[in-house]
């Protein structure tokens, strides 16, 4: 797929190159000269639109003044049929090109061509990614920071895709362990206050207190019938049930959430599944093999310190900064015979590696998770899988909900943190995910409500869906009117070349490289920035000049620029999962 910027950069190193070549053929340079110099985009526009800096890095082998090599280049520069209508030197040698009406006109015809698939690239080299996120206890409602992470994990999996990678999206269940065994028990104690009374019953104090724990009781009851509390099955019994029918309730319900929210994953992954096969105590016993664990009153210990100690060592670090780390160990298996949520963790990981073949997995945590990801890492080294180079960690900082410029705090049924359902009945899709993109995942996010449902320029979402709305508006009126949109060879680039619409074109060209930084950074809230940019640059541009009522050779080009500007502003939108309506 194209990337005209790229393109660009390397016809400069081309026709440098070829200059080069005749101006040492004419005896003009001294000839064999290996030269590798760098092609920059000024920020200055005056200086061009590519700058070489070929001159200064030859200096010393052609042991020649920058300035003369320069003129020397020049002098034999070939620019006809290249995207370049002129070249400068600047400075103390700068070869300065300046975009001519070909380029121009190839950046609208490759978006024409590439249709949907324009952006796309071969960065990720079709390594096969798998993208865990949101991966939320089921044992309550999603809340605000799983609607961050969503929006996040599904968007940088969408990027990857376009970057070339074999993306896979993956939700992780927790339906096993300490808090399964909390969920169950809070069911069980609920349960019995709805029978007995809540006087007569006490509710755990590290149980889970909330509205929906009460619901679930009373369908559990209502499903139970006659058989509760007298059918003689025991405690346990009776919380395997309950554990089984609040997941059954609580897991569709996500479910159902998250596909209102846009996002649908290729799999559901349940931790029971790596318990019951038998793969959780494989994964021990590997690392045990290794000379990882050691066992202690009774329990069995990770030798977390000396894995990292390792590991650290390996990166660099001096082995006296390594001695000052305050590192400890984990246990494994607890001195009641079960695994801990560590090794079940490290199990899962193993699976993604070794089983499934993964070439690289990112998992999206919130940030109070920053202590685990060395662990992890040194668990899957110490197991040969490579864990400190093939599994990413994108960590996320929290949410702050802001209404009338305070923080809100409270659900409105639930009383505790905000549920993702509970948001999503205030904002609109469209608004929830393009906000929740909208800063790196490295800063906290102000989520302002207030703006989020304004219909005006202040709201980054609408002022994006406003430009294609606008377009599509202005199609439409000219279509009435016998002006169809052209294809790209059937206008004249040349004639776009007032200031706005060259920044316009080039805004245009950008995408497939931002798309390649947003996957290479792990950071899809590049997309919003450049569509914000974009809109921008489009609406300064349909406010300088005139479209309807222009010579027709003029009409027909700004026509195609402005629905060339639709395609890809709807092209980012979907990227993000966000809609681009036509009206507005």
């Amino acid at each position: 797929m194209s990337n005209m910027i790229q393109a660009a950069r390397a016809q400069v190193q081309e026709l440098v190159q070829a200059a080069y070549g005749r101006a040492s053929a004419a005896g003009v340079l001294p000839a064999g000269a290996q030269i590798e110099a760098g092609v920059e985009i000024p920020k200055d526009l005056s200086h061009g639109d590519y700058a070489s800096s070929f001159a200064m890095a030859g200096a010393r082998q052609l042991h020649m003044a920058p300035r003369a090599i320069a003129q020397a280049i020049a002098d034999h520069l070939e620019l006809e049929g290249s995207y370049f209508s002129r070249a400068e030197i600047a400075g103390p040698g700068f070869l300065n090109f300046t975009l001519g009406p070909r380029w121009y006109g190839e950046v609208l015809s490759a978006v024409e061509a590439e249709g949907a698939d324009y952006g796309s690239g071969s960065g990720g080299g079709g390594q096969k990614v798998m993208v865990e996120f949101v991966s939320a206890n089921p044992t309550g409602p999603m809340h605000m920071g799983n609607a961050r992470g969503g929006v996040l994990g599904d968007t940088l999996a969408n990027v990857l895709k376009r970057d070339g990678c074999d993306a896979w999206k993956e939700f992780y269940v927790n339906d096993a362990g300490n808090q399964i065994d909390k969920f169950a028990r809070s069911i069980f104690a609920r349960c019995m206050q709805l029978t007995l009374g809540e006087e007569n019953c006490a509710f755990p104090e590290d149980g889970y207190h909330g509205d929906d724990i009460r619901e679930l009781a009373r369908g559990f009851l209502e499903q139970a019938g006659d058989s509760w509390p007298g059918s003689g099955a025991s405690e346990g019994a009776w919380l395997t049930a309950m554990a089984e029918y609040g997941l059954s309730v609580n897991i569709p319900k996500m479910k159902a959430d998250l596909k209102k929210y846009g996002i649908e994953y290729d799999e559901w992954f349940f931790e029971s599944a790596l318990h019951n096969s038998g793969f959780v105590a494989q994964t021990v016993e590997l690392l045990t093999q290794r000379g990882w664990t050691y066992e202690k009153d009774g329990a069995l210990w990770l030798n977390t310190t000396r894995l990292l100690k390792e590991k650290y060592l390996r990166e660099g670090k001096s082995r006296e900064q390594v001695e000052k780390l305050d590192l400890k160990d984990d246990v494994l298996r607890r001195a009641n015979g079960f695994y801990t949520y560590f090794a079940a963790d490290i199990a899962y990981h193993r699976n993604k590696f070794e089983v499934r073949g993964f070439d690289r997995v990112i998992n999206i945590w919130g940030a109070d998770h920053h202590g685990h990801v060395a662990r992890l890492q040194a668990a899957l080294d110490g197991l040969g899988l490579d864990g400190s180079g093939r599994l990413v960690i994108v960590l996320m900082q929290l949410v702050n909900l802001l209404q009338d410029g305070k923080p809100v705090r409270m659900s409105k049924r639930s009383g505790k943190a905000i549920a993702l359902h509970d948001l999503l009945d205030e904002i609109s899709v469209d608004a929830a995910r393009y906000f929740f993109n909208s800063r790196t995942s490295s800063s906290p996010l102000d989520f302002d409500l207030d703006l989020a449902v304004r219909q005006d320029s202040e709201n980054p979402v609408y002022y994006v869906q406003y430009a294609h709305a606008r377009i599509c508006s202005l199609t439409a009126r000219l279509a009435q009117e016998g002006e169809a949109v052209p294809g790209a060879g059937e206008i004249d680039a040349a004639l776009l070349d007032a200031p706005e619409e060259r920044a316009l074109i080039k805004s245009l060209a950008q995408y497939p490289e931002e798309i390649h930084l947003a996957a290479r950074d792990y950071d899809p809230s590049r997309i919003n920035r450049y569509l914000a940019a974009l809109a921008g640059d489009f609406h300064r541009f349909y406010n300088a000049h005139h479209i309807k009522g222009e010579e027709a050779g003029l009409l027909r080009a700004r026509l195609k620029l402005a629905d060339t500007v639709r395609a890809v502003l709807a092209n980012g939108l979907g990227l993000l999962g966000v809609s681009a309506p036509e009206k507005m």
